[in-house]
């Protein structure tokens, strides 16, 4: 609901409360003026029906019932009694002093006037008023009745009315006041968190979410902040992929240079291992097989790193894949030997968990040898006091997929560094180029696989590599 239709429905409400509670007192008051009317007249009647009977009556009249009826009336606002006879003169009073003295008959004006002198403290009491009836029997006139009336019964009902009233109309404006305090905070309260979480988005935290806790206004304010700031967020993060693409751009030109210039004296140093085959050898007598083996190593060195360089300079080029069938044992054959030495110098053991049934893959021998050699280097390097190194392959033949699985026991990878490990260019060793585990990544994303990495500070890291299962075409 709107919160200008709450807003109306709220007034419409009160004016309604107002109006019934209004309503209801003017009956109640009206009822009470009746019923006050009702009995005064009874009991004006009853004083005009004793005055005519003391009037008309042949025996001597008794003072004493009129002054005895009038304490009774006194309650309905009657103050005095007289019965005057037509020559002026009271002749029967409720009050005994005014027996005997004389009213002007022409100054009598019959029926209900104001009377002209005042009976009674005006301080305390309404003005009163004289009711005055001729006295008639047959074609003769006897006399004069009058009673002398004070209104101050109507006139309290009509203030108790007006008090009643007046209460009532202060009750209703008492709870809209209370009414619209509690509608200012219950509204205010959110506009004010709102505004908060505004304060902090633009002072640049991002994580703020507003609660949508109705459907008016403030509803909709909310949902269109969060919005904002989810393109907030979306632009953040397009700004900062913006950055380190350029970062990387930049880095990347540099180093493919650097790269350009490394081979130059790698292929040198391969020549000059090939002349020295050919001139030294044949001088070495017995231990010509140990040197050419050396020479070996040293070319197999120069050209692995010479390959590392060319992938390093096409990083970001589709890769060209030479796809065969070989066993896994057999990659982890011709890997381990360039490797050996320095395992066994940094006490780290490698143990073969592979189960002697697994099919070979169809793979770029030369491609997955650079992934193993990466993946054991970094686990040799996270232990740098010895541990061992497990690697273990699966068959899952349901999903399709071969598991190889890298596991050391070395220091780990912090929580907030995981996401980021296959990232180019980042490292957190002093000498590498944070390289190995991005292009391990695409090698084996080229291959139509994937990679996942599991790790816990002081436990080791656990890499997982799935390979999908194929045929030689």
């Amino acid at each position: 609901m709107k919160l200008n239709t709450k807003l109306v429905m709220i007034m419409l409400s009160m004016l309604i409360i107002a109006m019934l509670i209004l309503f209801v007192l003017n009956q109640y008051s009206q009822n009470d003026l009746v019923q006050e009317i009702q009995e005064s007249s009874t009991v004006v009647s009853k004083a005009i029906q004793l005055s005519v009977e003391d009037l008309t009556s042949e025996t001597d009249v008794e003072s004493s019932r009129l002054k005895e009826y009038l304490q009774q009336a006194r309650s309905k606002g009657i103050s005095q009694i007289n019965i005057i006879n037509n020559e002026g003169e009271i002749i029967n009073s409720s009050d005994p002093d005014q027996v005997g003295k004389k009213r002007e008959i022409k100054k009598l004006e019959k029926g209900l006037k104001a009377s002209r002198g005042r009976g009674v403290d005006s301080s305390i009491s309404l003005k009163p008023y004289d009711l005055v009836v001729p006295v008639i029997v047959g074609d003769e006139q006897l006399g004069y009745v009058q009673v002398n009336i004070l209104l101050d019964n109507i006139r309290d009902i009509q203030h108790a009315n007006f008090v009643r009233r007046l209460v009532a109309t202060s009750m209703v404006f008492v709870i809209g006041m209370f009414l619209t305090i509690f509608l200012a905070r219950k509204y205010t309260f959110p506009i004010h968190r709102l505004a908060t979480g505004v304060k902090d988005v633009s002072e640049g935290d991002l994580s703020v979410t507003f609660e949508v806790e109705s459907s008016d206004e403030i509803g909709e304010l909310a949902e269109n902040l969060n919005e904002m700031v989810e393109k907030l967020k979306e632009k953040e993060l397009l700004e900062k992929r913006l950055y380190e693409a350029e970062h990387l751009s930049k880095v990347g030109q540099l180093a493919a240079g650097i790269a350009h210039e490394i081979r130059n004296p790698l292929n040198y140093i391969s020549l000059a291992i090939d002349h020295l085959k050919s001139e030294l050898l044949p001088a070495c007598g017995g231990r010509g097989a140990e040197m050419e083996s050396i020479a070996d190593n040293i070319k197999e060195e120069v050209r692995k790193a010479n390959y590392m360089v060319l992938n390093f300079m096409n990083y970001g080029r589709p890769l060209k894949l030479r796809l065969q069938l070989v066993r896994y044992p057999d990659l982890i054959n011709k890997a381990m030997p360039l490797m050996q030495d320095k395992l066994n110098e940094s006490h780290i053991e490698v143990i073969r968990e592979i189960p002697d049934t697994l099919p070979p893959m169809l793979v770029d021998p030369e491609l997955m040898r650079n992934c193993l050699c990466n993946f054991i280097t970094n686990a040799a390097q996270a232990m740098p006091e010895g541990g061992k190194i497990t690697l273990g392959a699966a068959l899952d033949a349901e999903a399709g997929v071969f598991l190889l699985t890298f596991s050391d026991q070395g220091t780990g990878i912090e929580p907030q560094d995981l996401e980021k490990v296959f990232q180019p260019y980042f490292t957190t060793k002093e000498a590498g180029i944070g390289l190995g585990l991005a292009i391990t990544e695409r090698i084996i994303k080229e291959h139509g696989g994937g990679l996942e990495v599991k790790s816990q500070p002081g436990e080791g890291t656990s890499f997982t590599v799935r390979l999908p299962v194929q045929k030689a075409g």
